[in-house]
């Protein structure tokens, strides 16, 4: 498959102005909050449950959390609380070891004679679990419980998260359904502030449970919205895709900017740890470089260097935007590109001759320093990602999953993957890659796979068996042998009819020389010449015609036609008109291969569920408004399927994507969560920072 894309095909535009401000949600998740610590009365310490505090970063200010009376935060742990105020709010998820550790002390506290009043925040709702612990515990009489609503949350302009990252282990793993009644009550808020949403498509069995959680719209209280009573104007669609669909996509390695960073280096609550180096301010400009190759190298892996958590957003780093979504063979030139650019706007200072012009100088200068630290940073950022890109596994790794998407000799390709076993491979690659022999292959030989279970757990450890023995059974299901067992023969969702969907979604993109300006011109170059399945059913759905063949390849022949006067490609600029939402009509037969319950309902006013068949003429009449279409992701997505997602939405005139997930994953971060063995972490002081 074809390893680069050009500059021009798959690079982001800047981003219009969004039809939906997702803002709001910010704003009503910290009126929540705000509103919750109001409740308490007086100086308050916060004991705050660790796994919130990436999500709250994203959501409040330290400062707005100590103007509304937090004198003192804690981590949620085990051991006794010191707290010189009266209140003690906790703030935590509602599971067992937490609530555990809280009656623990509470009884503490009241044999040391201290006096305290408890309020207990449950995220994102009460939950009965907590409160029968604490009966049994002896100290429910001794806590006020109560909630905190904390639902999407928006970490770019056109993705908003529940950022749970243990929704897929709780669905599919536990067998708990609290995170599909959960992404129904968030949803429910997007409708509470737009109007309903005129038709929901989905695909796969949650995403039928959540669908028919949704259309009875689940009121919190006893008065409906005047919102939910009619038909949104904004949006025209809701898409849901549960995991289970598309589970190739989150174990390839994903190949964009952002997905490579999160792949190697990671990012957790859009904020990612890098050398502090690398986020001090440049040196004045009368100093500053402003060559091709302005950064200075990056650190080198020999020294233990300091590290700072720096968060990834476009909104102070506009840079970003453009470098994002790019395959990252691209990267490099794009920023050779803003390099000269910023090396010619510098040149103005000795073009200013007047003192008019000395004063316009002077107002760029905070943006082009600006400029020039966010250049540093993202070209320090991508040496620290090339020698990882360059390794013998690195490669190796994509060698195997380019051929097993090809089902090219895939015996080799098992061969293949006992050799990275034993030359030490993170245990992570090579599940990733047995897992994708397995659903691409339809399974592995017996007596192989019996023989690299054996070679993982002597490996890694036997403390690894729960997550293999996860993988192997039913519902998750990816690690099976060929032939199937008698108990699973009969079980639809064991058989993935990889070999069908790859021709009739056009997921392989050849990388012949004349084949290779289609890659740089489909959804395809997040991989470099693979499609992701669930972007795909999203185009089944919101682009009908670019599934069998690619409009921007279209437009760019007419442009060609035409005879464009600089000879460049100008098909980015002529945007095919978005046709309406009419469900999966045309590709009935293509999705009901894919196993999990096929979704289509219209709404048309309160409890409404029914689905209605669209005539065929309507996919003809234009548009008559710009519009966005949400798609859900139930169970996570990658940012490969972001990046894929403003790409097919880039395409289309008159139709924007919000993309709404439970959290953003990868292949590593999902089995980390499926695993029981708990990751290891540093000591750190008992404060807590958000």
């Amino acid at each position: 498959m074809a390893t680069s894309t050009t500059d021009e095909a798959a690079v982001p535009t800047p981003t219009e102005e969004p039809l939906l401000d997702v803002g709001l949600l910010k704003e009503v998740g910290r009126k929540a909050l705000v509103d919750a610590l109001n409740s308490v009365n007086g100086a308050k310490t916060l004991v705050l449950d660790a796994s919130l505090a990436g999500p709250l970063g994203l959501v409040i200010e330290v400062s707005l959390l100590k103007h509304h009376g937090v004198d003192k935060m804690f981590w949620l742990e085990p051991g006794p609380l010191t707290s010189t105020t009266t209140n003690i709010v906790y703030l935590c998820r509602p599971r067992i070891k937490y609530v555990k550790i809280i009656a623990d002390q509470i009884k503490r506290h009241a044999k040391e004679a201290q006096k305290h009043t408890y309020t207990l925040l449950l995220v994102p709702r009460i939950s009965t679990l907590a409160s029968r612990i604490l009966e049994e515990e002896g100290v429910l009489g001794d806590v006020r419980i109560s909630s905190y609503n904390l639902q999407f949350i928006p970490i770019a302009d056109d993705v908003i998260s529940l950022e749970n990252e243990n929704a897929f282990k709780e669905i599919w793993v536990d067998g708990d359904e609290t995170v599909i009644y959960d992404s129904a009550q968030a949803l429910l808020t997007l409708e509470k502030l737009y109007g309903l949403f005129p038709r929901i498509v989905g695909k796969g069995d949650q995403a039928a449970r959540l669908a028919t959680l949704l259309t009875r719209h689940l009121p919190s209280d006893f008065t409906t919205p005047d919102t939910l009573l009619a038909q949104s104007e904004k949006i025209d669609s809701l898409i849901v895709l549960d995991r289970r669909v598309d589970m190739i996509t989150p174990l390839l390695t994903q190949l964009t900017y952002e997905g490579l960073i999160d792949e190697l280096i990671g990012i957790k609550n859009s904020h990612v740890e890098l050398p502090v180096s690398l986020l001090t301010p440049p040196a004045p400009m009368g100093v500053a470089s402003t060559s091709a190759e302005p950064a200075p190298a990056a650190p080198t892996l020999k020294k233990v260097e300091a590290k700072k958590k720096h968060h990834l957003t476009t909104s102070t780093d506009p840079l970003f935007a453009e470098l994002r979504d790019l395959n990252f063979s691209s990267v490099g030139k794009r920023l050779n590109k803003v390099a000269r650019r910023l090396e010619e706007d510098y040149k103005g200072r000795h073009q200013a001759k007047t003192v008019a012009q000395l004063r316009d100088f002077v107002g760029k200068l905070g943006g082009l320093q600006t400029d020039h630290q966010s250049l540093r940073l993202h070209t320090g950022l991508s040496e620290l990602l090339v020698p990882l890109t360059r390794t013998d596994q690195f490669n190796k790794t994509l060698e195997i999953q380019q051929n097993l998407l090809a089902s090219y000799e895939v015996p080799s390709q098992i061969t293949a993957i006992e050799d990275l076993l034993a030359q030490g491979a993170d245990m992570q690659t090579i599940l990733r890659l047995l897992c994708l022999a397995s659903i691409t292959a339809g399974g592995i030989k017996l007596k192989s796979l019996e023989n690299l279970k054996r070679e993982v757990l002597q490996a890694y450890g036997y403390n690894h068996l729960p997550l293999l023995l996860s993988l192997s059974a039913p519902p998750l299901a990816v690690l099976l042998p060929n032939p199937l067992p008698p108990a699973l023969a009969s079980d639809p969702s064991a058989k993935y009819p990889f070999g069908p969907l790859r021709k009739s979604l056009r997921l392989l993109i050849d990388d012949s020389p004349e084949a290779l300006d289609e890659v740089e011109n489909d959804i395809s170059f997040v991989y470099s010449g693979y499609a992701p399945i669930s972007v795909r059913l999203v185009q089944c759905v919101a682009q009908k015609g670019g599934v069998l063949s690619n409009p921007a390849e279209k437009e760019k022949e007419k442009d060609k036609a035409g005879g464009a006067a600089d000879g460049k490609v100008q098909g980015s600029s002529i945007k095919a008109q978005a046709h309406p939402i009419a469900g999966w009509r045309g590709f009935e037969d293509l999705v009901a291969t894919i196993p999990g319950e096929t979704v289509d309902i219209v709404q048309n006013g309160p409890n409404d569920g029914s689905a209605v068949a669209t005539p065929m003429a309507s996919l003809l009449r234009p548009m008559q408004k710009p519009t966005t279409t949400v798609v859900f992701f139930l169970g996570g997505c990658t940012y490969t399927e972001i990046a894929a997602l403003r790409w097919v939405g880039r395409q289309n005139r008159g139709r924007k994507f919000l993309i709404a997930t439970t959290g953003i994953i990868n292949g590593n971060t999902l089995f980390e969560s499926i695993s029981s063995v708990p990751k290891p972490t540093q000591a750190g002081p008992k404060d807590a920072a958000i």
